[in-house]
């Protein structure tokens, strides 16, 4: 089942804000999206949140001006996803900025093939053969549940300075200092900030430390800011909240990469992707820049993808990119491959009539890959609209173990439902992490059938037909007026991502000539009925992954782009849904 229906909106605010100036179209989405007020408006930077509401960070900026002092050996230990690798190169940029660039600073990612995720012990004693020898170590995207992790590095001497956004687990480790907005006791108002972002705002707040004793002054202070193209990045990939903090962040880093003054891999990502800078939006960033650093840690190392977002010459940038993408490819085909073999499955059952008595699904096979489970969870989250979890074996595991990565739908908190599992089975899943829609775990691969059981009777209890109901959210129709290139470029300037989602609307549209593009995607000619639309154009429209042809009419759900081909700038239209498919 599936439902339809139209985002309210305050039509007094939307009145409000087009008062203020704001465009009559971006006021009413705004409206819809929360935004209450002009003053909420603004995405400059002095409006972002304070450092000092961050809990520890202020001390921990002390603590990290003490180790500049005393020149003493830092390790970052990152992640090996798009947030990681922005967090591990936002540290080191930044830690050579403000301690200059003699400090001996120096950065590891474990292989998410033989060293799992996070602080572990193994990645420690790792980290304990660098040369020279860190005496403190500082995770980054990683580290709230590395209590073992954490207590070894003490035993070998080394203290831990742990900054992450992840949600705790029941025993916080026993660091040296710890920076999550989502710790016990944090009162930071903006519980959405990424890996990236925790990094950043412990930097800022450490160059006003160093400030105070009276290393810089505000007119010769390190600009931080030059870092905040990585730090939107990182936030738009990890598919973190666009909150109004997150959205100052995200704004300015785009400001940087349209100007023309990001980071050399930054440029040499958009060229890969065939992407103009100039026009840098956050579908970029999302859907084709994160794909291609995210591919390293997927398929090889994400040694390879921080590289890149640390070169400084642009002939190096772009080699290291050009491999990103050749990487990025073989995980298409990959994906595609474990995609077919899960919807074969799927479809057995369907036959069988079980997907639809169905709350979640968990699935595994021998051969697919461990780095692109949780693409094909995605995939099958999208398609099905349940909670998803796809293992694969763990290469370098002993005992078969099984590693999964989960993604989940609005209302089914992955990581708490993955929470009560373990509580209800101790030593089922061997280990678990994550937040509300993303989560990974192990287990044994012969307890596969028990974890499907109770994972299901759990989401069983938790999801009811509401939230299995497929909705479909539209931001209501358009004038004839409103199909114009200046209108798709209108809104591609803005900031949509998660918690603040791009517009789609809805109308009614007589269907004209239809084609398939490269067999697999529908092109459509379309002409708008209602709203002025007597002598309007057709309009082009494109539903990607759709074969199916439509009747004469049609109401579709759509998302309005401007296409740009040989100098000409037209409009077109992105076909969502049809209202006759979610009847």
């Amino acid at each position: 089942m599936s439902q339809f229906s139209a985002r309210p909106f305050s039509e007094r605010t939307a009145l409000w804000l087009q008062q203020s100036g704001l465009h009559p179209l971006l006021a009413r989405l705004f409206a819809a999206r929360g935004v209450d007020s002009p003053e909420d408006l603004p995405l400059d930077l002095k409006r972002l949140l304070s450092p000092t509401e961050l809990k520890n960070c202020i001390s921990t900026a002390a603590l990290l001006a003490d180790i500049f002092e005393n020149n003493e050996p830092i390790l970052v230990v990152a992640d090996y996803d798009c947030d990681g690798a922005t967090a591990c190169a936002v540290a080191l940029r930044g830690l050579k900025m403000l301690g200059g660039p003699e400090i001996p600073v120096q950065f590891l990612v474990p292989n998410r093939f033989t060293m799992g995720y996070g602080l572990t012990p193994e990645v420690v004693e790792l980290a304990a053969q660098q040369i020279p020898k860190p005496r403190y170590l500082i995770t980054v995207d990683n580290g709230i549940a590395s209590v073992a992790g954490v207590d070894r590095a003490r035993e070998l001497g080394m203290e831990v300075i742990v900054t992450d956004h992840h949600l705790p687990g029941d025993t916080l480790p026993k660091a040296s200092a710890l920076v999550n907005p989502n710790q016990p006791g944090c009162s930071f108002p903006s519980k959405a900030l990424a890996g990236v972002g925790v990094i950043f705002y412990l930097l800022v707040a450490l160059r006003a430390e160093l400030r105070k004793r009276g290393k810089f002054t505000s007119e010769n202070q390190p600009k931080i800011e030059n870092l905040l193209d990585l730090v939107a990045l990182g936030t738009v990939a990890d598919v973190a909240q666009l909150d109004r903090n997150n959205r100052i962040l995200v704004a300015n880093g785009l400001k940087r990469i349209r100007a023309g003054i990001s980071q050399a891999g930054m440029q040499a990502l958009f060229q890969v992707a065939n992407r103009d800078p100039r026009k840098a939006n956050t579908f970029d960033l999302g859907f084709a820049v994160g794909p291609r650093l995210n591919a390293a840690g997927r398929l090889a190392d994400m040694t390879l993808g921080i590289r890149l977002l640390l070169s400084d010459t642009q002939e190096e940038a772009y080699e290291l990119a050009h491999e990103l993408d050749r990487i990025n490819r073989e995980r298409r085909v990959i994906e595609t491959g474990m995609q077919e073999t899960a919807l074969a499955h799927l479809q057995e059952d369907q036959i069988a009539g079980s997907i639809e008595g169905r709350n979640s699904i968990c699935l595994w096979h021998s051969e697919w890959h461990q780095g692109v489970v949780g693409i094909v969870a995605s995939r099958l989250k999208e398609r099905f609209n349940r909670p998803a979890i796809v293992f694969a074996p763990a290469d370098g595991a002993t005992g078969e173990e099984l590693r999964g990565s989960g993604r989940s739908i609005t209302g089914f908190h992955l990581r708490d439902a993955l929470d009560i599992v373990s509580k209800r089975e101790p030593g089922l899943i061997l280990k678990f992490g994550g937040h509300a829609m993303a989560a990974g775990l192990s287990i044994r691969q012969a307890d596969f059938e028990k974890f499907d059981t109770l994972f299901q009777a759990v989401s069983k209890e938790l999801l009811n037909d509401e939230l299995l109901e497929r909705k479909h959210i539209h931001d209501g129709t358009l004038s004839a007026a409103d199909f114009t290139p200046e209108i798709g470029d209108l809104l591609a300037e803005e900031i949509w991502g998660q918690g603040f989602p791009q517009p789609i609307f809805y109308g009614e549209f007589e269907i004209g000539q239809q084609s398939l593009m490269k067999e697999k995607h529908l092109r459509l000619q379309l002409r708008p009925v209602g709203n002025g639309a007597l002598d309007s154009k057709p309009l082009t429209g494109v539903w990607f992954n759709r074969t199916q042809t439509l009747p004469a009419k049609a109401k579709l759900a759509y998302r309005i782009a401007t296409d740009r081909y040989q100098g000409q700038a037209r409009v077109q239209l992105m076909i969502e849904a049809h209202d006759e498919d979610i009847a």
